[in-house]
């Protein structure tokens, strides 16, 4: 029978038994004949040397089994902190994950990062307490606590037959509310739709050594899992990169539409490929399906289906291939930087070549050539990554390397916007670059994207922007190190049709960044450890008085009958020996776990920059200055004179500093939503466009008006809602911005888009019922050819389609003029000019993630009300939860 492929990954804190209970399910499903365990060096899928050697999880391994309709590809991921990059690159291809906990210990500080990460990548997750067989562990307790750290949703699947089960799930999703006030029961098929949406988090109870609860755990895997459809487009998402004994080149990937045949064409782009824009094409020479350290070769791979190809030589972890984009710029970075030693007899360059094949396996291992010094660097998670990484070196290449002792990993970003600008015009070459540079929350990465009209730069110079921003990490002003967490924006440009080429605009696109960053405020970020500090009660007062003189920070202490337990952040630089410490004032009794948890600004800012000695003036490898042309030759412009030499005005993008802190949200789709308040943009909208007056919105002078829209808005008056109220109340949403910036929306994106509007439009419409607000969703038209606008009625809201070259943006300003002065409106968007500009004709803004909050409040108000009175029928929000 065809089985539907699922790929199932488990994830845990180090010694929780991850790989254990990974034999143990490949034992009961029939794939092993005996379990293997770590410490007698045997494990099925520790299948390196040094993995059975040390007793840890290296790399990311696969195993193929059956689960009743399902033919599951089992990843067993690394749990050891240094290696936790291995394991956040396998979560993008995860339709399931395990997350195993250790029953005697609870709930440690990886384990909340690695449920972080879970949900960041929307990975429907099931829970197994391992150790259940060791004295002292507790499952009521054990189920509180994950309730409280990790989810209130986490539910025990022991007995699911009994009304506190179906009380218990009934709580975690309306629909499954329904079911159970109208049938007394919920099905199956229902609770595992709820699991696959991420509205249940299953907890099951067990010792895998002991063989104690998971043929039970497997049983209930086969029922709970759904199966994912795909599209028939080829499409595969690359997770890892590795070589086999014989050298050869594997790219591991799971296909996430259409199929894969052998002797394929596979295309991708890569910033390693000079020509052009970094197109590549290469052809799938083998495709193996790994089981252990063993293979079964294939003609063909469907999608949903992990494997192996051979034949690649430009992939990289994280590429998405066919119709994917590539995967989110990863959570977790190095932090500690060594410098490789060699051997007198080992030539330098050899040994840079031979460490950058081992980068294509590890990519966080991000090998660095100091050309002043001749030195290699590698930056790694910790020392016994460093440890790992000597043995590897000496194994392959035969060379005994050595490490310099350890340097933070710094890295740099801006706390305010700014427009930096290039110009570069030597004879017979011309390209000029504007870039508008954000700050975005930390860990966000380098966001790139373009707000320029292709009547102002065409578009084919925009996308070589674009391209030359991405091809190489960028370094900061301060310590010449990494720049990150910022949107770079292309917001103008120009070219020649004659004397223009493509390395003109490269040229102009640095020097328009690096002039942006000698122009703004630049901050200094280090990396943070989030710890968990358990010591005995009495000496709590010595922890905490530790913990401020580290500069880190905690919450309030949770104290158990002989022991404390404080948990918060702190910087590496400060915490990296504190283990030591613990250990030898009490006397053993204490202990500490630390996890990379992101980086942070530096306490010591104004110190480390002072002994790194940094002059970015001085760096002529990345200059910040401009070459403009005069009389036939051309000459330097400083980057403090070069912005009023420009050939084109950008001024209009800048906006006025505020000194309170603009807070920042990514969506999973990368784009920018800022949480502003509306005195703020109030501000910015006068700053930039004059005094905001109510009356002015029909006296056809506000910023967007013209004598063509005011006539078109004349003859749209007729079609607007009406509304007699004393304060006529109006909610103007903006439906793709919700629809893209909510995950229960993105998600139906995948499926069809058309279900994903008519989800909003339902919600809407009981929104509407709850608050009596006039609903008007507006929808861009705007790229549909031969549109002429449309509004229509749909239930109790109403629904607009733009005309063709109109956005919603657009729309809405021009709605806000033209409803009657005196009516109380809010615009829901999270586009932040769109904020500006209806803030300042008077309207309100209502963020996309307020508006969520906003239906969250009310559905969880309905939720309780439902619970007292189970007669009733109608349920608004339904499923929002």
């Amino acid at each position: 029978m065809n089985r539907h492929p699922l790929t199932l990954g488990i994830l845990a804190h180090v010694d929780a038994g991850k790989t254990t209970l990974s034999e143990s399910l490949l034992y009961h499903t029939g794939v092993i004949d005996s379990v293997g365990r770590v410490d007698h060096q045997n494990a099925f899928l520790d299948t390196f040397q040094l993995e059975k050697s040390r007793g840890i999880t290296i790399f990311s391994k696969q195993a193929v089994m059956t689960l009743k309709d399902y033919q599951v590809t089992l990843l067993d991921t690394p749990g050891h902190v240094d290696f936790s990059a291995e394991m956040e690159r396998t979560l993008a291809v995860l339709d399931y994950a395990v997350l195993v906990i250790n029953g005697s210990d609870g709930i440690e500080g990886h384990t909340q990062t690695v449920w972080r990460l879970l949900k960041r990548y929307g990975v429907p997750t099931l829970i197994f307490v391992n150790k259940m067989d060791l004295p002292g562990t507790d499952q009521k307790s054990l189920i509180h606590e994950c309730q409280q750290r990790l989810d209130d949703r986490c539910v025990a699947f022991a007995d699911r037959t009994t009304s506190d089960f179906y009380d218990a799930v009934a709580m975690c999703d309306e629909k499954l509310m329904e079911a159970y006030l109208d049938q007394g029961i919920i099905k199956n098929d229902m609770i595992a739709n709820g699991i696959a949406r991420r509205h249940i988090f299953p907890v099951f109870f067990g010792s895998a050594l002991k063989d104690i609860g998971v043929e039970v755990f497997i049983e209930s895997l086969g029922e709970v899992l759904k199966a994912k459809s795909y599209p028939d487009i080829f499409g595969a998402r690359v997770f890892k990169v590795l070589r086999d004994n014989d050298g050869n080149r594997l790219t591991y990937m799971k296909i996430t539409g259409g199929a894969l045949k052998v002797k394929s064409l596979i295309s991708g782009q890569s910033v390693d490929v000079n020509d052009g824009d970094g197109r590549w094409e290469e052809k799938a020479d083998q495709l193996r399906i790994y089981s252990g350290a063993d293979y079964e070769m294939v003609h063909e791979v469907s999608a949903g289906t992990i494997c192996a190809v051979t034949g690649l030589t430009k992939t990289r972890p994280g590429d998405g291939l066919g119709f994917e984009g590539d995967a989110l710029s990863p959570m977790l970075r190095p932090v500690l930087s060594y410098e490789v030693i060699l051997p007198e007899s080992v030539n330098a360059f050899t040994m840079l070549r031979q460490l950058r094949m081992l980068e294509e396996e590890e990519p966080h291992l991000n090998v660095l050539w100091n050309e002043q010094l001749e030195q290699i660097h590698v930056q790694v998670m910790g020392e016994i990554q460093v440890e790992i990484l000597g043995s590897t070196i000496e194994d392959r290449y035969g060379v005994k390397v050595e490490f310099g002792q350890g340097d933070l990993v710094y890295m740099e970003t801006v706390g305010e916007e700014v427009i930096g600008r290039g110009h570069f015009e030597p004879l017979k070459h011309y390209a000029e670059v504007h870039l508008l540079i954000e700050p975005m929350p930390r860990g966000s990465g380098i966001h790139v994207g373009s707000d320029c009209s292709d009547d102002l730069l065409e578009g084919h110079w925009q996308r070589l922007i674009m391209t030359h921003l991405q091809e190489r990490q960028h370094i900061g002003v301060l310590t010449g190190s990494v720049l990150t967490d910022v949107r770079i924006t292309v917001v103008g440009g120009k070219g020649h049709n004659k004397h223009t080429e493509g390395g003109d605009f490269r040229e102009a696109t640095f020097r328009a960044l690096r002039q942006g960053l000698m122009k703004t405020q630049n901050i200094l970020l280090e990396p943070y450890y989030s710890y968990e500090l358990e010591v005995p009660k009495e000496m709590l007062g010595r922890a905490m008085s530790d913990i401020e003189r580290m500069f880190g920070q905690y919450d309030d202490p949770i104290m158990t009958e002989d022991q404390a337990k404080i948990t918060g952040i702190g910087p590496v630089s400060t915490f990296r020996t504190y283990p030591v410490d613990v250990a030898a004032y009490t006397k053993g009794l204490g202990r500490i776990t630390m996890t990379p948890s992101g980086y942070e600004r530096c306490h010591n800012e104004q110190e480390v920059v002072g002994s790194v000695g940094y002059e970015p003036e001085q760096d002529v490898r990345h200059p910040a200055g401009s070459v403009f042309c005069s009389k036939g030759s051309g000459y330097s412009v400083s980057w403090q004179e070069a912005d009023h030499k420009m050939h084109i005005d950008t001024f209009k993008y800048l906006e006025p500093k505020n000194e309170e802190s603009v807070q920042s949200t990514v969506s999973k789709g990368g784009s920018l939503s800022q949480t502003v308040t509306d005195d703020e943009l109030a501000r910015i909208f006068e700053k930039t466009y004059g005094t905001s007056k109510r009356e002015k919105r029909h006296s056809g002078s506000g910023y967007f008006d013209s004598v063509a829209n005011r006539s078109r808005l004349q003859q749209q008056k007729e079609h607007l809602p009406k509304d007699d109220t004393e304060e006529a109340k109006y909610l103007l949403v903006d439906g793709y911005n919700i629809i893209f910036a909510w995950d229960e929306l993105k998600s139906l994106v995948e499926e069809n888009m058309d279900t994903a509007r008519l989800r909003l439009m339902d919600l809407l419409c009981s929104y509407k019922g709850q608050t009596g607000q006039t609903v008007i969703l507006v929808f861009d038209a705007y790229r549909v050819a031969g549109s002429v606008g449309d509004m229509t009625t749909y239930h109790n809201i109403h629904v607009v389609y733009t005309k063709e070259a109109e956005t919603a943006d657009q729309y809405i300003e021009r709605l806000v003029s033209d409803i009657p002065g005196g009516s109380d409106i809010t615009v829901a968007t999270s586009d932040v000019l769109e904020q500006i500009i209806i803030i300042g004709k008077g309207a309100r803004k209502l963020s996309a993630e307020g508006l969520h909050e906003e239906m969250q409040f009310m559905a969880k108000s309905m939720r309780e009300a439902y619970k007292d009175k189970g007669d009733v029928k109608h349920r608004p929000f339904e499923g929002l939860l």
